[in-house]
């Protein structure tokens, strides 16, 4: 009997195979939306944690309050929080560095990118590029004694940005000033990153007239100290210095933790978003089931009618009809988790190929599969219910004489 539940529909399912996949197409899509949103949503979110594990769980970071780096803030920091920030128990060492857009201009071609000035004495050079991952490819980084020198990233040393790679000892015009270059950064997979050039931290601040002013701040505590506690006193510190009551910081501090569940927020409201929009395709796929039930309902009138006339129970009609509707859930879900985890490996190549692959780890998650199985399962039989209903209370002898 069971197995009469499951052949019955399908061979129905299969006997009209057009009307079958146009049904399934709104389900799919809306099964592969969603599968393909959440596996890279949740790829993205593998990828930010790893990149701030490799910072190490010592380092706080202190910016300006509403921009990014120092950047879109009217407010600043400068080397008299830095030294404040020096001072505060907990705290092994400490760098700033600025940031802005400057106009690079090489080969007769002007681009605009990041420029970063970046302290010159070891220690505190050596905190940014471990804060910052870098690593240098060929050449040095910019050292003490240096003025108009300038590490320049990965992307400087292929020709999509001049139509020609600069090399070491090559001259390229930041803001009409003769930069020598001494080094190149390894690919670091983020595209502003590596369209940026980094400058001694007194050249910047001459070149845009920014004495005193820091982008942002890197701490690193002692070994063993708690970093949540080590940001509370340089918080402290820190509103002492700049005269402000608590809650009305304008600086910010925050830790690789705090920093990576922000940005796993801000996946998470798109994701949602996202996933509303994918829902509406699902509801139009349960509406085309429903609307071909309806149909088969219809056609199957005077077979329903045989089968009533043969014993056949009004449960009997409606879970041969509700098994159908919930066949094409299945198969349509189906269909869309092979498709959705298919597009988000795609994207993840093409991540690889374009920017490396810090910046996106996909990972199948067997859970997610089976949840979507299992949802669009119930949107069809649910899409499935009334005309199942309306099949099951079918009286026989009608059934028998409709044509």
């Amino acid at each position: 009997m069971i197995k009469d539940y499951i052949n019955i529909p399908w061979k129905e399912i299969r006997r009209r195979k057009v009307r079958s996949w146009l049904t399934l197409i709104g389900i799919f899509i809306g099964i592969a939306t969603i599968v393909s949103l959440i596996t890279l949503g949740q790829g993205l979110e593998n990828a930010i944690e790893g990149q701030f594990s490799a910072l190490g769980k010592d380092k706080l970071f202190i910016t300006p309050k509403g921009g990014t780096f120092g950047m879109g803030s009217s407010e600043v920091l400068t080397e008299d929080d830095l030294d404040v920030i020096r001072q505060t128990s907990g705290v092994k060492r400490a760098a700033g560095m600025g940031t802005t857009i400057g106009r690079y201009e090489f080969n007769d071609i002007v681009r605009y990118n990041f420029v970063a000035g970046i302290p010159t004495p070891p220690e505190e050079r050596a905190l940014i590029g471990e804060a910052q991952t870098w690593h240098i490819e060929k050449g040095r980084s910019i050292e003490q004694g240096d003025k108009y020198k300038v590490l320049l990233g990965h992307e400087y040393t292929q020709t999509g940005q001049f139509e020609k790679a600069l090399d070491l000892g090559g001259k390229i015009n930041i803001n009409g000033i003769e930069f020598k270059v001494v080094g190149f950064l390894e690919k670091i997979g983020s595209p502003p990153d590596d369209k940026s050039g980094f400058i001694p931290l007194d050249t910047y601040a001459e070149l845009y007239n920014k004495e005193n002013e820091l982008g942002y701040i890197i701490a690193q505590t002692q070994v063993d100290e708690d970093i949540t506690k080590v940001a509370d006193a340089v918080t402290k510190n820190l509103r002492k210095q700049h005269n402000v009551d608590k809650g009305k910081e304008d600086f910010v501090v925050e830790t690789p933790e705090q920093l990576a569940a922000t940005f796993a927020v801000i996946l998470d409201i798109v994701q949602i978003v996202l996933i509303g929009i994918a829902g509406i395709s699902l509801l139009v796929g349960g509406v085309g089931i429903m609307n071909t039930m309806y149909t088969s309902v219809l056609e199957r009138t005077k077979e329903i009618g045989i089968m009533k006339a043969l014993g056949a129970r009004n449960s009997h009609i409606m879970a041969l009809f509700l098994v159908e509707s919930g066949i094409y859930g299945l198969s349509g879900g189906l269909i869309g988790a092979v498709i959705g985890i298919g597009f988000a490996k795609l994207v993840e190549l093409v991540f690889i190929i374009a920017v490396g692959p810090a910046f996106l780890s996909i990972q199948i998650d067997g859970t997610l599969i089976l949840g979507t199985l299992l949802f669009s399962f119930l949107v069809g039989c649910l899409s499935g219910i009334a005309p199942a209903r309306r099949a099951s209370k079918l009286h026989p002898v009608d059934s028998l004489r409709y044509e």
